[in-house]
């Protein structure tokens, strides 16, 4: 249904009137928030292992075919039950998107905005519910599901102000004798295939661009968190949202991805994830299709091998705990997380104590309860990094971790992991692992932290922890990823303030929750009118 155009008008004039703010954390240190938390940890329990249908054009379409999502905590806990699309759901998709394009890029920028505040609205009025969801389907604490289902209320409200910003935008100047106009318009049916380790701010994110501009899409979630991706699609609905704009389709990667990607309908493919699945999709998204009749548009935000620099003279303990932030919140299952620390020879000995100490100190657990570090997503990526654990081993010495954890529900549990000694090029010192790994790698001076910190493919985040500004100016110059943090921890992008996106194998450098992502949802028209 589509919500009273009044409404919307008032919703939209209110939300864009008032500043863009992010989204407050939560505090659950108190009792009232730690109470709310476990009243949706227990509703949202009554819940798992419902069935949720396809949606295209509004249709509900229950399939054969399944994609089961678990607790990784738990395995043999079933979160959701997911309609499988496969090759036959592509062109209904597709068609059903297309048809929609035609009323929604019409649609004004108000309306389209509007729908992305009311939604925002509804998340915030439920966030412990879908804290609860990330809890439960990708194991996340509960400070990292808050800060997931924060940055998603951010993207809404930034991305639906920043699409009324584009709809006023004017030419530099207005030529002589003519009215010269600049409009920002949609491109058409585009593909969202976001990851599960931000299962909804990223999901969200993307989509949510995608349609305030006026495009169409067909949503992929991961195989991983389909869950979370339905409950948004249902709120959507709820919200106002018109049949075809948004078509859920959880679907196989090598099928129905690759289908999708490859199709001449598709103007476009928004993914973040891996950077081999990324550069499969913008090789096939060259190629172009009988009937294509433009260029796809690929927006990729890929992996990273991101490292922190510690100065010699810098604040020990602040460093310390900025480096273990951003190398175990989320179980380093984060593209922005520090998987490589890069320490000045002249502390690096009590770096490694002092760092070894606060690592101990780590609680992993269920993150029902809270624990600060929980479980790797799933069995593949378990069996992965217990391999690179072996590798470690023959690369520098074990200070934390180096195993698994077993659990009497069979979690996917590896222990915070810290190896120094480790060369610069050292697999496990270039190699994306995605999980609790962090190699501490020393430097003999400033220079060949520097060097170091850019001898990877990737170029995502680092930080340097530093009290001399000159080394900090020359990290702003030298150090070359998209996002990089003096001072401060490596991870925990805001929206607004950190537009986010890396160099080189890291992607297209795209920066959500930045002022330039809605431009590549859109195409530039200009139009010149002479006057009498």
């Amino acid at each position: 249904m589509i919500a009273p155009a009044q409404d919307a008008t008032e919703v939209t004039a209110r939300s864009a009137q008032a500043p863009f703010v992010n989204e407050e954390f939560v505090d659950f240190t108190l009792g009232e928030n730690r109470r709310a938390m476990q009243e949706a940890l227990a509703e949202v329990g009554s819940q798992l292992g419902r069935g949720y249908d396809l949606v295209i054009g509004g249709r509900r379409i229950r399939t054969e075919g399944k994609i089961i999502s678990s607790n990784p905590a738990q395995p043999k806990q079933v979160v959701g039950i997911h309609s499988k699309a496969g090759l036959e759901h592509v062109q209904l998709a597709i068609d059903a998107a297309q048809s929609a394009f035609q009323g929604w890029s019409r649609q004004t920028p108000v309306d389209r905005a509007g729908l992305l505040f009311r939604a925002a609205t509804l998340i915030r009025e439920r966030k412990f519910e879908f804290c609860a969801w990330l809890v439960y389907e990708v194991g996340k604490n509960w400070g990292e599901a808050d800060a997931d289902v924060g940055e998603t209320i951010d993207f809404l409200e930034f991305y639906g102000r920043e699409a009324l910003r584009l709809a006023g935008a004017t030419t530099p100047i207005q030529f002589p004798g003519e009215r010269n106009q600049l409009r920002y318009l949609p491109l058409g049916v585009g593909a969202v295939i976001p990851p599960w380790n931000f299962p909804f701010a990223i999901m969200a994110g993307m989509t949510a661009a995608a349609i305030v501009c006026g495009n169409t899409v067909v949503l992929k979630p991961s195989e991983d968190a389909p869950t979370i991706a339905a409950r948004f699609m249902s709120l959507l609905e709820e919200a106002g949202l018109p049949d075809g704009v948004v078509n859920f389709c959880p679907g196989a990667r090598v099928e129905f991805g690759a289908a999708l990607v490859e199709h001449p309908q598709t103007r476009f493919i928004a993914f973040t994830g891996s950077k081999a699945v990324g550069l499969q999709i913008h090789e096939r998204a060259a190629r172009t299709q009988p009937g294509q009749h433009f260029i796809k548009r690929t927006i990729l935000e890929m992996g990273g091998k991101d490292s922190i620099v510690v100065d010699n003279d810098c604040d020990l303990d602040a460093a310390v705990q900025g480096v273990v932030a951003s190398a175990f919140g989320f179980n380093g299952q984060k593209c922005s997380a520090c998987s490589r620390v890069i320490v000045d020879a002249g502390i690096y000995d009590t770096f490694c104590d002092r760092l070894q100490a606060k690592v101990a100190d780590i609680k992993t657990g269920n993150p029902v309860e809270n624990a600060y570090t929980g479980p790797v997503v799933n069995e593949k990526a378990y069996k992965k990094v217990i391999g690179y654990l072996d590798i470690a081993k023959t690369e520098g010495a074990i200070l934390n971790g180096g195993g698994a954890i077993e659990t009497p529900e069979g979690g996917y549990y590896i222990a915070p992991t810290v190896v120094r000694d480790v060369a610069p090029t050292a697999r496990i010192a270039q190699e994306e692992i995605f999980g609790p790994v962090l190699a501490v790698i020393r430097s003999q001076s400033f220079d060949e932290a520097l060097a170091i910190a850019n001898n990877t493919e990737y170029g995502l985040t680092g930080a340097i922890y530093s009290n001399s500004q000159a080394n900090l100016d020359r990290a702003q110059n030298e150090f070359h990823v998209g996002n990089l943090y003096l001072n401060r921890k490596c991870t925990g992008a805001m929206v607004g303030a950190h537009p986010f996106g890396g160099f080189n194998m890291s992607g297209t450098d795209s920066k959500a929750g930045g002022p330039d992502y809605l431009l590549l949802f859109t195409q530039a028209q200009s139009i010149a009118e002479k006057m009498s």
